[in-house]
């Protein structure tokens, strides 16, 4: 990629510290819009860009999801955004995945166990394929990171899902998305990522049984915004807003279920901040450098912000 950046503009990109910088907005550029092969230089380095997201470099996932948008009709604003994600993988071009099989440690969350049998969710249960082949080998527990990012399209109104899927101590899937909904509040753009990552996490979890591999208990699912859930976790809760009511049961069944648990982790510590906004290094360093760059215990890493005290860790 960086061979093919110096073939067509004549140098190497300059080193970046971040995909974009934070709070960026290039639905907003009005730099002149690019012409002839420019628009296919832009098209094609978007496309390159995209294969890196699928060998695992989630670090640029939503950098990359904002700019696809235009590439249709780029200005140079875009293409400029563009060079600057080259210039960031240049400089932290040695991301790695590390594979770790050991199962979480999760017993120092307070797992309460609700009574969902006064509520409309009684008699839910999570429906097992019978067609699936008998599970051999060791078995795999789920964990996902979700967050939302509100009014991250400035035109649209629209906000940003972002989602961190691991099997056991390894990451193996992310999401960036806009949200197809407007929402107005920052309660309703994180239960729309709840459920979309609880629709996701069922997805998982056929998937591995389909492939023989045995599940482990409750899948985790973490996010940052405490309203949400204790309303999702709580059976006695409840949700006045009738446009977040889908959302609100879809994530609720799931927990009564025993398909998910859903617990609260401080906003700063999320990994899911990585594919849901811009971001600069310093603030999510913490998670970035143990689940991509090697540095660290991604296990401890994990114990730390579920239990509150990566504080401690980072002082």
């Amino acid at each position: 990629m960086l061979d093919n950046y110096t073939r067509l503009f004549g140098t190497q990109p300059r080193e970046a510290s971040s995909p974009t910088t934070t709070g960026d907005h290039p639905e907003l550029d009005t730099s002149d819009l690019l012409e002839g092969d420019d628009i296919k230089i832009y098209q094609s380095l978007i496309g390159a860009l995209q294969w890196v997201i699928q060998i695992g470099r989630f670090d640029i996932t939503t950098s990359v999801m904002t700019l696809s948008r235009f590439r249709a009709l780029p200005r140079q604003g875009h293409l400029d955004r563009i060079k600057r994600i080259y210039g960031y993988l240049r400089r932290y071009r040695h991301g790695k995945i590390r594979i770790s099989t050991e199962v979480p440690d999760y017993s120092d969350i307070p797992m309460k166990d609700y009574d969902w049998f006064y509520t409309c969710y009684s008699g839910a249960k999570e429906e097992i394929p019978q067609d699936a082949p008998r599970p051999l080998g060791k078995g795999v527990k789920t964990t996902t990171f979700v967050d939302a990012n509100l009014y991250h399209d400035l035109i649209s109104g629209k906000s940003v899902t972002g989602l961190i899927h691991m099997f056991n101590q390894t990451i193996i899937d992310s999401y960036s998305k806009l949200q197809s909904t407007v929402e107005t509040a920052t309660f309703g753009s994180e239960y729309v990522a709840a459920r979309t990552g609880t629709e996701q996490i069922m997805d998982l979890r056929i998937s591995l049984r389909y492939l023989g591999v045995p599940v482990l208990g409750v899948s985790m699912m973490f996010g940052d915004n405490e309203s949400v859930v204790n309303t999702a976790a709580d059976p006695s809760s409840k949700v006045n807003k009738r446009h977040n009511m889908l959302s609100y049961h879809r994530t609720r069944e799931a927990i009564a279920a025993g398909i998910t648990w859903f617990h609260h982790v401080k906003g700063k510590w999320n990994p899911a901040d990585v594919v849901s906004k811009h971001w600069d290094m310093p603030s999510v360093w913490y998670c970035l450098k143990p689940l991509l760059f090697a540095h660290g215990d991604t296990a401890k890493m994990v114990k730390n912000i579920i239990t509150g005290k990566a504080d401690e860790v980072r002082s």
